[in-house]
């Protein structure tokens, strides 16, 4: 098991980034690249065990809804089926990975900001472990920026 993780300030009051994400089927509006988000069984998306169907640059994805906090603003998803390694990314086979993450919002008082940790758990082969790491490493940051051009989008 091996972690990727990214933090950032977001110029935004907690509340409304919190708004923004708390519903676990808001992923197109704040994430660059998700045309389309469903939740199936009729479940809310903020039920935990919600399950959402969507389609990121071309690819459908399914998610589970494995925490949500309105009192710690948080929010845990874990993968439902095992993530292939995209394609042309490394030279030899990299096995699929189980994940799980977590977006976890602290207040900062000064200038009425937002601290947003991101963090994604993945269960991969140990040889896997660091190519893993490395591409979530680099595709949270791009998931958080896209975060805050909708909120900049929003205060506008």
């Amino acid at each position: 098991m091996t972690t990727a993780y990214y933090s950032t300030v977001l110029n935004h009051p907690l509340e409304t980034v919190w708004a923004l994400i708390r519903d676990f089927n808001n992923y197109p509006a704040y994430i660059d690249g998700v045309s389309e988000s469903m939740i199936e069984d009729d479940k809310g998306g903020d039920e935990v065990g919600a399950v959402r169907r969507f389609c990121y640059l071309g690819n459908w994805i399914r998610q589970r809804l494995a925490g949500h906090s309105d009192e710690a603003h948080s929010l845990t998803y874990a993968g439902l089926e095992p993530f292939p390694f995209p394609s042309g990314l490394a030279q030899d086979a990299t096995g699929p990975t189980r994940y799980e993450g977590t977006m976890h919002l602290l207040p900062i008082v000064e200038g009425n900001r937002t601290l947003i940790e991101w963090s994604v758990k993945l269960d991969t082969a140990p040889r896997d472990a660091d190519r893993w790491q490395a591409l979530f490493e680099s595709w949270i940051p791009d998931w958080t920026h896209s975060l805050e051009r909708a909120l900049g989008r929003l205060a506008a």
